[in-house]
């Protein structure tokens, strides 16, 4: 089985980890409103999920 000849240092672990962070969220175009929301969720400012009213809206 193979191994490592020497223990890889803390700065290439630093260097591969430096990728490793999170990615911003998508938004998408609310289809009655036309306002930002994140997929699968309520619109925050008309209230409408698939089309339809879910909640009353927050404004």
């Amino acid at each position: 089985m193979a191994v490592p000849k020497q223990k890889q240092s803390h700065s290439r672990s630093t260097k591969r980890r430096s990728q490793h962070k999170a990615a911003n969220p998508g938004t998408q175009g609310c289809p009655s409103c036309g306002a930002p929301r994140l997929p699968h969720r309520v619109c925050p400012s008309c209230g409408t999920y698939k089309s339809r009213s879910v909640v009353a809206p927050s404004n």
